[in-house]
């Protein structure tokens, strides 16, 4: 009987009908988030740091330093060369790293932390957000946590302009300084992966209203005027 039912003209219509208005949902979703957030990160990205502008702290967004398969993760060591950079160039005084550390023996934070005081980093410069389980949450801490309205995002390019749409929808003046970014055969799963996050972060701000899963008390960074 089931059988019969599923096998129905009528119903095979039905069920093709409703997947071609899924597909279609979902490439309208795609589309309007990439937009969105290209958009609103126009003029906001920066590949030197000739060119950028001086922001008293950058953040520097989490990642795995090391690969399932043992190997580097070369998104992490980008990043940290440009956060590195960004630093000794005088264009941020303080650096917040934010990642996950929400399982044993898997530190973000800590990590990217090690690595910048390994290109000489000061670690008294260094400050670190261990809730920076999501992008939304490393951005929106560095305001509720951190006390910071204007910062300097540092991640690729992709990661960047999303990081500064959420800045933008919760009050924060961000610009974006770009790491190298990894080849195209390596970056396949990650650039999938992305343009999925991107409609994710357009729902959690227009729709779903989502906020950190953590904040907690607050962390003083010295202002410019203390720092200098």
């Amino acid at each position: 009987m089931l059988k019969s039912f599923v096998l129905h003209p009528g119903f095979l219509k039905w069920a093709v009908a409703l997947a071609l208005i899924a597909f279609l949902t979902a490439i309208v979703l795609i589309n309007y988030s990439s937009r969105t957030i290209r958009i609103s990160a126009e003029s906001r990205l920066y590949d030197s740091t000739t060119d950028i502008p001086e922001r008293h702290v950058g953040l520097v967004l989490g990642c795995a330093r090391i690969l399932g398969n043992g190997r580097p993760n070369l998104y992490f060591s980008f990043r940290i060369d440009a956060a590195a950079e960004l630093y000794h160039s005088g264009k941020c005084s303080y650096l917040v790293v934010s990642g996950d550390n929400s399982h044993e023996n898997y530190d973000e934070p800590s990590d990217m932390a090690e690595a910048l005081m390994e290109k000489g980093v000061p670690e008294s410069m260094i400050y670190k957000d261990y809730a920076g389980f999501r992008t939304l949450d490393s951005v929106v801490r560095c305001k509720e946590i951190f006390g910071q309205t204007s910062i300097t995002i540092v991640s690729q390019p992709f990661h960047n302009s999303r990081a500064i749409y959420i800045a933008k929808q919760n009050g924060i003046d961000a610009i974006g300084f770009n790491a190298r970014k990894v080849d195209r055969y390596r970056a396949v799963k990650t650039k999938i992966r992305e343009e999925l996050a991107k409609v994710k972060t357009v729902l959690d701000a227009k729709v779903l209203g989502t906020e950190p899963k953590f904040l907690g008390p607050a962390i003083e960074i010295p202002a410019p005027s203390e720092s200098s």
